[in-house]
């Protein structure tokens, strides 16, 4: 039987069967259960008589109530976390254990200027990272992350979907709440943080890529203002301003969004002065060339993406390096920044981007910056069209290839940051 047909016949199996009744479907698993003899399983035996007498919370539960209760690393939960990390209430139960770096979610995606869909992200990413594991040697990078630190999941930060400026203030105090710790390892030598300190350093998976600005914020209360390595097919510098006949009153203040946030971060004086920011995979167009003059101003050095093509990756990595210099270093990445042949999944795509190979030499080639956090922003997993397996009817579809490209993107940068301590 070809491919066609073996799927055409598993799909009637299991979905066309007509039991004719729920009866004969409980009488088969109460059989079943009784054939498995001395096989530990929930229920003796499921039969009509007794389906609705059974207590399913009990059924399922693995004992009393523990929705607040800290995790015990040594057990199987069955989560889907970052790259296999263990699973941490960092807001509640487990506020108080110490860890190297948290992972965490930012489901936003109400400032976008075009696709939405990136609230999904989270979630997306993790799912692409099921066959990565921070206990796992990466062989480019010659390095176990685990050996070097702690790695947890916090899960996702709860954001409002209908108001943003309360939505990026729970985001802003979440991550404020998780840098405020003292990590777990502590180092040699002096923090580079201002008070001395060894903290923890934070992956946020996003989420549009507003969520930045006040991810910045929290970074720079602890380091002070820092470099920032930004992936991505467009500046994210524009300027808020008004226009006539426009949406907005003259009084009214124009909400930050994905594509101005940068400008709201210069002008809190988050960014490293003297130029020492710089734009990786620029190629998106732009309304006039002030927009270049105003990026420079904001304090941004730029790369484009033909830059792979014309001095290769190392050329790349050597002007990052250049630009960076010794700074603290944020990095964050616009999954658009690669070709939508290799990332389709996401909201403002752009032809001719970095592949996934090139993104990974790129951050490899980064080994040694003092990475004092990151994010990865802009995955909106409903537009993953890659893998799809339509039959006659849609019984397998793969939608993965951006989340898959996305979360080893993120295992690259846990590598990066377990390499390099923040120390003097």
């Amino acid at each position: 039987m070809d491919c066609e047909g073996s799927l055409l016949a598993f799909s009637v199996m299991v979905f066309g069967s007509r039991l004719s009744s729920a009866a004969a479907a409980l009488t088969l698993v109460g059989q079943a259960s009784q054939a498995l003899g001395s096989i530990q399983y929930p229920v003796a035996a499921v039969t009509a008589d007794n389906y609705g007498t059974l207590n399913f919370t009990e059924i399922f539960a693995s004992g009393p109530d523990m929705s607040n209760a800290a995790w015990e690393r040594g057990s199987f939960h069955g989560l889907t976390t970052f790259a296999r990390a263990a699973p941490l209430r960092c807001f509640g139960a487990d506020a108080d254990t110490p860890y190297d770096v948290a992972v965490v979610g930012a489901p936003f995606d109400t400032a976008t200027s075009y696709r939405p869909g990136a609230r999904f992200g989270p979630n997306g990413i993790r799912q692409g990272s099921r066959r990565l594991g921070v206990e796992r040697i990466n062989v480019p990078a010659k390095i176990r992350i685990s050996d070097h630190l702690d790695v947890v999941d916090c899960g996702d930060v709860p954001m409002v979907m209908t108001d943003n400026k309360v939505a990026l203030r729970q985001l802003e105090l979440a991550n404020a709440a998780l840098l405020s710790h003292t990590s777990l390892r502590s180092y040699s030598g002096r923090s580079i943080a201002k008070d001395g300190k060894f903290h923890p350093r934070v992956l946020t998976l996003g989420g549009d890529h507003t969520i930045t600005l006040p991810l910045l914020r929290g970074v720079a209360g602890v380091y002070g203002p820092v470099s920032v390595i930004h992936f991505d097919s467009h500046l994210d510098t524009w300027k808020p301003k008004q226009t006539t006949g426009g949406p907005w009153l003259p009084d009214e203040e124009i909400p930050v969004t994905h594509g101005s946030y940068f400008w709201y971060a210069y002008k809190e004086g988050l960014l490293a002065p003297n130029n020492a920011n710089i734009h990786v995979g620029i190629r998106g167009a732009i309304n006039s060339w002030q927009d270049y003059d105003d990026d420079y101003e904001f304090g941004w050095i730029i790369s484009h993406a033909e830059d792979v093509e014309d001095v290769g990756w190392k050329g790349v990595v050597k002007k990052i390096r250049d630009t960076v210099g010794d700074n603290p270093v944020y990095i964050t990445l616009d999954i658009d920044v690669l070709d939508p042949g290799m990332a389709p999944a996401t909201g403002t795509p752009e032809i001719g981007g970095i592949t996934t190979r090139e993104i990974k030499k790129i951050l490899q080639g980064l080994a040694g910056l003092k990475i004092v956090g990151a994010d990865i922003v802009e995955v909106a997993p409903g537009y993953d069209t890659q893998g799809m397996y339509f039959i006659r009817y849609p019984v397998f579809s793969l939608y993965e290839i951006t989340q898959i490209a996305a979360a080893n993107i993120g295992w690259e940068i846990l590598a990066l940051m377990a390499k390099t301590p923040l120390a003097e």
